[in-house]
């Protein structure tokens, strides 16, 4: 008898780092990533959410979106950005953006920017803004390198380093743990056991 083949699920996320998130979740549950979309932020992932729902009708979706300070929780977030979603479609919400995801998994993350474990937040879900949390870090580390890379030159008019993003994909692509983040990452946790469900079932 032949090998079962994984379910495929297209995908659509704000931005490179979204992406190689969501790769590396998707592949912890077991399924395959299809044809990622968006990658040119939040308004245009949202403004085009709708046609992917249609598309969902069809087929199976993941679509990542970043809380940030646009609702005070996920519910009103996924009621407010797409009330009816179809059967195949997978909304999820980062709270508060895809940072508090990669900094839950504290030990991976204090190692990997180079800063003892203590000064990662232990609930980094409650953090307003996880991304400049991840550059403050970078200032304190003791790798030159992570340094340079992350945090932003004085006058620069940039909220992270010109390496940021290269780093934080190296980061989920060779370090994170999915698992071990979602004990911490509510939100996070929720994804995966969406995604969990849908590998068992082959269905929503």
């Amino acid at each position: 008898m032949g090998q079962v083949s994984a379910v495929t699920v297209s995908c659509a996320v704000e931005g490179t780092v979204d992406e190689a998130v969501v790769r590396k979740v998707v592949a912890e549950a077991g399924l395959d990533v299809g044809t990622v979309y968006g990658r040119q932020g939040k308004q245009f992932l949202l403004q085009r959410v709708d046609g992917w729902n249609r598309a969902a009708g069809r087929g199976l979706w993941l679509v990542l979106v970043d809380l940030d300070q646009d609702y005070d929780c996920a519910p009103p977030a996924l009621q407010a950005w797409l009330p009816r979603r179809a059967s195949g479609m997978n909304l999820r919400v980062a709270v508060r953006s895809v940072e508090a995801w990669l900094l839950a998994d504290r030990d991976r993350f204090a190692r990997f920017i180079g800063v003892s474990r203590t000064l990662i937040p232990r609930n980094p879900e409650v953090d307003p803004d996880p991304k400049r949390t991840v550059v403050g870090l970078a200032s304190r580390s003791h790798k030159t390198r992570m340094r340079e890379d992350l945090v932003p030159r004085p006058r620069s008019g940039r909220s992270e380093g010109e390496l940021y993003v290269s780093r934080m994909i190296e980061y989920v692509h060779a370090h994170w743990r999915p698992r071990i983040a979602a004990e911490t990452a509510h939100s996070l946790r929720r994804c995966l056991g969406r995604l969990d469900r849908l590998a068992q079932k082959g269905e929503c």
